[in-house]
């Protein structure tokens, strides 16, 4: 079957590349405003769900990944920045504190219907930041486009003080290690 990622991250398809299998990424449209009173847990895994049955709706005979993802900031579901000055707000609310970040990871087999869905979490230390360090960090990365602000496959690293967690590509959007039990449930070969 033909593989889609549903998704216009870059960072999830270079993710996804690393595994060496064919695919192609269709952008889902899909409204990720909050539902009154919706966790985290279940922002994400609604959020994921809706993006791969969206695209399977439309394509036939292919197997679709969703995800999702949010950071949770002094208990504030916190996602990307888009500006500048909300990039400064992110990350000075995690200034020495440990958040969690949940990513929301789905695949719809589009000619069967079968939904796999899992939701991981992820613990990540931020180290104490000083203004200066956050302005300095901002105008090399501009990370306005990742969750919370913080691109740890880049200079966000110097920015964080630990890692918890079962598969360190969780940190940048799509758990590769459940996907692939995922695509093996479906007779997808990796290796």
């Amino acid at each position: 079957m033909k593989l889609i990622l549903a998704s216009s991250s870059p960072y999830r398809r270079e993710l996804l590349e690393r595994l060496r299998i064919p695919f192609e990424t269709i952008a889902p449209e899909v409204d990720e405003t909050p539902r009154p009173g919706e966790t985290p847990e279940a922002l994400v895994e609604r959020l994921a769900i809706e993006k791969a049955r969206k695209v399977a709706d439309r394509k036939s005979g292919t197997l679709v990944i969703g995800s999702d993802q949010v950071a949770v900031y002094n208990g504030v579901i916190v996602g990307k920045p888009h500006r500048h000055d909300v990039a400064v707000q992110q990350l000075r609310s995690a200034s020495g504190k440990t958040v969690t970040l949940y990513t929301g990871l789905a695949l719809v087999n589009a000619d069967t219907g079968r939904l796999q869905c899992e939701v991981i979490p992820y613990r990540v230390t931020f180290r104490v930041l000083t203004d200066q360090m956050i302005e300095s960090y901002l105008r090399k990365e501009q990370p306005y486009s990742c969750t919370g602000s913080v691109r740890s496959e880049g200079l966000g690293i110097a920015l964080l003080e630990k890692f918890e967690g079962d598969d360190p590509n969780t940190l940048i959007g799509l758990p590769l290690i459940r996907l692939v039990r995922m695509l093996e449930n479906e007779g997808v070969e990796i290796i």
